[in-house]
């Protein structure tokens, strides 16, 4: 059975490293303003119940989230509190969004060479936002906030390209994120012509064991709940299911 402990941990571990400039507390609810694509760094993580009653509590942070210019999401996860979160939110007619499982690695996995022909190359945060920004579609003010906030992050970030030795043809990319014992792996992308040769299992692989030299013993991702293609890598490293969560945002269609 999975401990709770591991799972506490990866929550805590993911807020660090997920940190934006543009961060701020109400009322015991941590507020991520970055304009970023990652949700993650544009929502509400309710942390504590505060003394505020619901309705005014969100009435303060939609007045954070207007003045930046972004649509208020709440981030749901078995940690929320008041405990209630979610029912009251969906009592208000908020509907659920971006489903995402957290799963944890007790033991990273023992060392593994990269197969004759491929290289890894680290990259910096700018880099790396650019890299995998363009890969994804995303605009390049996403591309600038993802950038500056790998830059500013509290929990260092260290990015990789697997390449093809040959044709220097981009083969997955990736980037972790260390603090203490923990790890992170986060932005693991494979092109659409590279997928289904197993090039993102051989990359986490190398993360990891770059992870483990500098002190890592367990690790956590973060990954689409109908992402299943992706959670099957993961499960051949050993990642296992601890939590899922979801966002609530009233300025979604509930059709």
């Amino acid at each position: 059975m999975l401990g709770k402990d591991l799972a506490q941990r990866a929550e805590q571990a993911g807020l660090n490293a997920s940190a934006p400039p543009q961060e701020k507390l109400i009322e015991g609810w941590l507020i991520r303003l970055s304009p970023g694509k990652a949700k993650r760094s544009r929502c509400i993580n309710a942390l504590a119940v505060g003394t505020l009653p619901l309705d005014e509590l969100l009435a303060r942070c939609q007045a954070a989230f207007a003045a930046a210019g972004l649509p208020l999401y709440v981030r749901i996860t078995p940690y929320s509190q008041p405990d209630d979160l979610d029912a009251l939110l969906a009592a208000k007619g908020w509907p659920a969004s971006d489903a995402a499982d957290v799963m944890v690695l007790a033991a990273l996995p023992s060392h593994a060479s990269l197969p004759a022909g491929q290289n890894l190359q680290a990259l910096d945060a700018a880099d790396y936002a650019q890299l995998v920004g363009h890969l994804r579609g995303s605009s390049e003010a996403e591309i600038s906030a993802h950038a500056e906030r790998l830059a500013a992050s509290p929990v260092a970030y260290r990015g990789f390209a697997l390449r093809d030795d040959g044709t220097d043809e981009l083969l997955a990319c990736g980037q972790f994120a260390r603090e203490g014992a923990i790890v992170g792996l986060f932005d693991i992308f494979t092109p659409p012509a590279q997928r289904g040769r197993g090039h993102a299992l051989k990359l986490c692989r190398q993360l990891l064991q770059i992870a483990a030299a500098d002190g890592a013993v367990e690790a956590y991702l973060q990954v689409g709940s109908d992402n299943f293609e992706a959670q099957r890598v993961y499960a051949r490293l050993g990642f296992q299911f601890a939590y899922r969560y979801h966002y609530r945002s009233a300025e979604i269609s509930s059709a």
